[in-house]
């Protein structure tokens, strides 16, 4: 399948005090753009090829409380029984917001160390599951009660901290 290449083609633009109300067309000092059939543009069917090894992240270490977990911990751990709830983060190491809330993510878990299971999910290491949870954005958090008859609830993007406490202590 072919895309159509876009060339831009410039010409400057006179001066505001040059330019005066029986001066040339504004038609004439804008943007065209034109389309050719240039090259074939494709998308590679290849398997995606990482340059280096994805950093373990500053946030995510063996001695640090809220513990990275894989796609099938993360599904046994919400098919077992509990009496607390569930907070699962999904996260890239690459993402500024996310390690912001990862610090937060080692408070909450002090906090409430024995309220809650706080966990982390790597979206580059476990794809297909975050595009089964319908991950879109980054940090993706679902806050998932005991009780079965709840809904979980879900927050994407940066929120605050005071707001991750109201719905552990008020929804869950």
């Amino acid at each position: 399948m072919a895309l159509l290449q876009i060339h831009t083609l410039t010409r400057p633009i006179p001066s505001v005090s040059s330019v005066s109300s029986s001066s040339k067309p504004h038609s004439q000092n804008s943007l065209f753009f034109y389309t050719s059939k240039a090259r074939p543009f494709s998308l590679s069917t290849q398997p995606r090829k990482l340059l280096c090894k994805s950093p373990l992240g500053k946030y995510v270490r063996e001695d640090y409380l809220v513990k990275k977990m894989s796609a099938q911990e993360i599904e046994e751990l919400v098919r077992g029984e509990r009496t607390v709830p569930i907070f699962i983060d999904f996260y890239a190491t690459w993402c500024g917001p996310c390690i912001l809330m990862a610090q937060e993510l080692e408070m909450l878990a002090v906090e409430y160390e024995k309220n809650a299971i706080i966990v982390k999910v790597d979206t580059d290491d476990e794809y297909e599951f975050a595009h089964d949870m319908q991950v879109r954005g980054l940090p993706t958090l679902f806050f998932i009660s005991p009780n079965p008859n709840k809904e979980a609830i879900r927050t994407e993007g940066l929120i605050p901290i005071q707001m991750m406490r109201d719905i552990l202590d008020n929804e869950m």
